[in-house]
């Protein structure tokens, strides 16, 4: 597009420029991180929280921004807009519009950024494919990453996540998807929304914005999750069931997890069985697995082929179950990106399988927007901790009393478990530990 045409789709003016600017051609993406503008690119000023980006304005140029979107003057030529996040939406539902890759659509209160990479990197293997970055997801993240697409994007695939109703239903209208993935209906945001009901009709607007069957739409939903199987009745797209169930469309059978958490299975579909041996770490992959497996098929991917795709794929989101082995004999587990009460049960779980035979420890901070649930949320969590059998548990920070608790009184209570005011303090009481102990995990 060129920057007049920009302007016009999003609703600016051309402030202080010239002719020429208007007809300057963007090559590039729309940018709001001056560190990654790349020639051809156009730069959005954002005034954040702690940084404005109408300050790198002359650092975006330099880097080969052929333009600006700014909400106030900048001193060169530029696009003036009144909300750069109205704006940045307006430019990709335009550009969204002139694609004719394969737009899928994963949400899920769990897992979305694992089975996005999952997906990318078996799509990838087929053709063109384009993803979110890290966790690109909301409706910052969301119209980015449609804007990552161009005219030989065959498959773009895309996170949806929400904090209420309507917000899922805002991003498909942005990039109307012809494939949608839920993957679980859990407790994240449960604060927010207030029930667990609110959460399952606000992931349901992803199969409720799906073509229909005939249009080729496809609504992937998870088996072993009444609350998503019950999207069924929400949609008018073809229906994929996925799941460890028996009467999933696509399945896992014989599921085994070696010492070191990684799932191996045989993957059943209607189209043939293929064995899978996954290198990721922990027994929740195998889901995550599943809705890839579903949605490749569904792109006319063969069994043998995805499941050749998912053995060869690994970790590209950060703080995801990264696993690390220290000179000392220490392995350090950092699934540190985000918690919620079934990601947390996930990673203890893992951590379980991993270090059978040896000492474990989990230190863990607080579960946020958990809402009137919080405390028996951590309380439970304490709980299975002890259950378990993990070694240690350090609990950081004020909020986590309740996780320490519930650990006293399932059983830990000579010293198993211990509260601790903040992360300076754990490294500390942690480090003490190891020092006694340099061949634990």
């Amino acid at each position: 597009m060129t920057v007049g045409e920009v302007a016009d789709i999003v609703g600016g003016w051309l402030d202080g420029s010239e002719e020429s600017f208007a007809r300057s051609r963007v090559t590039g993406k729309v940018e709001f991180d001056s560190r990654r503008v790349r020639p051809g690119d156009l730069f959005l000023a954002i005034a954040g929280e702690r940084v404005d980006g109408h300050d790198f304005v002359d650092e975006a140029l330099r880097a080969g921004a052929v333009g600006v979107l700014a909400t106030r003057p900048v001193a060169v030529p530029a696009i003036r807009i009144d909300d750069p996040i109205a704006a940045l939406t307006a430019l990709a539902a335009a550009s969204a519009r002139r694609l004719t890759a394969t737009v899928i659509a994963i949400t899920g209160s769990s897992g979305k950024t694992s089975t996005k990479d999952l997906v990318s990197q078996l799509l990838a293997r087929h053709g063109n494919t384009v993803a979110p970055p890290e966790s690109f997801n909301n409706e910052l993240g969301h119209p980015y990453t449609v804007l990552l697409a161009d005219e030989h994007t065959e498959y773009l695939v895309l996170e949806a996540s929400a904090r209420g109703l309507g917000h899922i239903t805002h991003l498909t209208e942005i990039a109307p998807p012809r494939i949608g993935a839920v993957l679980n209906v859990g407790t994240a945001h449960l604060g927010e929304f207030g029930s667990a009901a609110a959460i399952a009709q606000a992931k349901g607007e992803l199969v409720e914005a799906l073509p229909s069957a005939a249009s080729g739409g496809v609504a992937v939903l998870n088996a072993d999750d009444p609350a998503v199987l019950a999207m069924a009745g929400r949609t008018r797209a073809a229906l994929v069931a996925f799941g460890e169930h028996a009467n999933a469309d696509v399945r896992a059978a014989d599921v085994r997890i070696d010492q070191l958490g990684r799932a191996s299975f045989e993957l059943m579909a209607a189209s043939g069985r293929a064995p899978v041996r996954l290198s990721l770490y922990g027994e929740h992959h195998v889901t995550n697995a599943l809705a890839a497996a579903a949605i490749g098929l569904s792109c006319g991917l063969e069994t043998a082929e995805v499941a050749a795709g998912l053995s060869a794929a690994s970790v590209r989101s950060r703080w995801r179950m990264e696993v690390t082995h220290t000179r000392n004999g220490v392995t350090v587990i950092n699934d540190a990106y985000n918690a919620n009460p079934e990601s947390m049960r996930a990673a203890l779980k893992a951590l379980a399988t991993m270090t059978r035979g040896r000492r474990s420890f989990a230190v863990l901070g607080h579960m946020a927007e958990l809402g009137d649930a919080s405390t028996a949320e951590h309380d439970s969590l304490g709980r299975l901790i002890v259950r378990l059998n993990i070694s240690r548990l350090i609990a950081v920070g004020a909020l986590t009393r309740a996780l320490a608790h519930g650990a006293a009184l399932e059983g830990s209570w000579d010293g198993e478990s211990e509260w601790v005011p903040d992360v300076p303090a754990a490294i500390e009481r942690l480090s003490e530990v190891l020092r006694r102990t340099t061949w634990c995990s």
